[in-house]
């Protein structure tokens, strides 16, 4: 496995510092990064004729200082916006190309009209998904979706998904962290995950139970009340340890990619995680 960090994961420092891509690319590289994924390109955070010019300059920008792009993550909402959904990610699949990235990551959906439940969106969403894994395809990029907002966060809802696509160009960016936010534990989820391993996010949570009353700011709830908050990875409750080791056993030999989120100070976190992160693999 080698080393990615998110740009996520330096959002605090681009809004307080102003930083642009290029600048967080530097700072990632300096920390002992090997690679480095975008969270859908903003124009606002870095200013260029268009997102595509913007991907080419990030894309040689990284090239020239030995930074691997390996996936670029956008939002979707197979459910909900339309048959248009599908050439607005193929769009992105396009940056993702420009980007060098070999992965893209989508979402699948946000919510659940009324009337609808996990299964059934699973049934109506798994055309469309399939033609963008077909279309990534052509360009040698995974596509995948990950096990987050609330609908489908489950192991057990994501590997329905993932089965019902029926791909062989997609599969699971598995969030070791984002299990808790469907109260489901780390060790039993990633068993389940590790074979549909496209691409990994190590993240880490502190966790207080449902009774716990509201511990204050910069916690949020799970789907069934617990109260989770961001933290430095090994900071946490996550078993990311273990979770390496799984995933090992399964074969992934991919990238494991920091994802921070937390109240600590931004690029202190960031760099402790490298260094934990590098320890375990």
């Amino acid at each position: 496995m080698k080393i990615g960090v998110s740009s996520y994961s330096f959002a605090k420092h681009i809004a307080q510092a102003k930083a642009s891509y290029l600048d967080i690319c530097n700072i990632a590289r300096r920390m002992g990064y090997d690679g480095i994924e975008f969270i859908d390109l903003s124009l606002e955070v870095q200013k260029a004729d268009s997102l595509e010019d913007l991907a080419r300059e990030i894309r040689a920008h990284c090239e020239a200082i030995g930074l691997s792009v390996i996936a670029y993550t956008v939002g979707a909402d197979f459910l909900n916006r339309g048959a248009e959904e599908v050439s607005r990610v193929k769009r992105q699949v396009d940056i993702a190309r420009l980007l060098g990235a070999g992965v893209l990551r989508h979402d699948a959906t946000w919510s659940l009209p009324e009337g609808t439940d996990w299964r059934s969106a699973v049934e109506a969403i798994k055309a469309p998904i399939r033609e963008v894994a077909a279309y990534a395809q052509q360009f040698d990029i995974r596509t995948c979706t990950e096990n987050h907002g609330y609908v489908l966060q489950d192991a057990h809802r994501v590997e329905t998904l993932i089965r019902a696509v029926d791909h062989p160009n997609y599969g699971w960016l598995i969030d070791m962290g984002n299990f808790m936010c469907a109260d489901e534990p780390a060790v039993h989820a990633v068993s389940i995950a590790a074979p549909y391993a496209v691409h990994v996010h190590a993240k880490d949570f502190l966790y207080q139970p449902p009774w716990a009353r509201d511990p204050g700011e910069g916690w949020f709830k799970s789907r069934n009340g617990a109260y989770l908050r961001g933290t430095v990875a090994g900071h946490g409750v996550v078993p990311i340890a273990w979770c390496v080791d799984k995933l090992r056993e399964a074969g992934y030999d991919g990238w494991l990619s920091y994802e921070f989120e937390g109240m600590e100070e931004c690029l202190p976190a960031v760099e402790a995680a490298q260094k934990y992160l590098r320890k375990l693999i």
